[in-house]
């Protein structure tokens, strides 16, 4: 039961400090004005992410596209690692390092906004998605851990969780994901 009790309280902690820092939290705001901006010049806003990143990518994407509070019309977002087919021959022909980069110099538009999630902020796929967001004129969002890694310096937005623990970074992501899905939904319906 102790156990439990401290993994709970680290999560805890982890959400106390997000709550106090309030770079952090400006740069939540941020964001959420950038997306709703994205949205409102008819473009569209990417995720990417590994393992479970991944899955929170593909759960935020969803958020928009699908709904969070509201009945409301779709708006354009999507995860880039959903279509297995593409991502496995990209993976076997080129390189696990280019599966996201490649298919932004396809599908990516100056205007659109990219969100990678890595909690190490190291991630190679990722950090290539980003100069390649970056060539093509569109904004990118970062949600990682503490230092922000290799992809802090290709940050327009970052969101670094004042965290070390894996497990505790995500949640927080997913916290700070889901308020920034709630917040752009109220501005862009409202």
């Amino acid at each position: 039961m102790d156990q439990i009790k401290n993994i709970v309280q680290s999560s805890i902690n982890v959400k106390q400090e997000v709550l106090e820092n309030e770079n952090l939290l400006k740069t939540v705001q941020d964001c959420i004005d950038i997306i709703v901006t994205a949205f409102k010049n008819g473009n569209k806003v990417l995720f990417c992410g590994n393992g479970g990143s991944a899955a929170d990518a593909q759960h935020l994407a969803a958020e928009f596209s699908g709904r969070f509070y509201t009945d409301r019309d779709a708006l354009p977002a999507e995860a880039l690692h959903c279509n297995t087919s593409y991502l496995t021959a990209v993976a076997n022909d080129y390189s696990y390092d280019v599966i996201y980069s490649r298919l932004l110099k396809g599908i990516g538009n100056k205007g659109d906004v990219l969100v990678g999630l890595s909690t190490s902020g190291n991630s190679k796929n990722i950090y290539n998605a980003f100069v390649t967001a970056r060539e093509k004129g569109m904004t990118t969002i970062a949600f990682t851990g503490a230092s922000g890694g290799t992809m802090k310096e290709l940050s327009d937005y970052l969101l670094n969780v004042p965290s070390n623990d894996t497990p505790r970074i995500q949640e927080s992501h997913i916290l700070l994901g889901h308020i920034i899905c709630q917040l752009v939904e109220a501005e862009y319906f409202g």
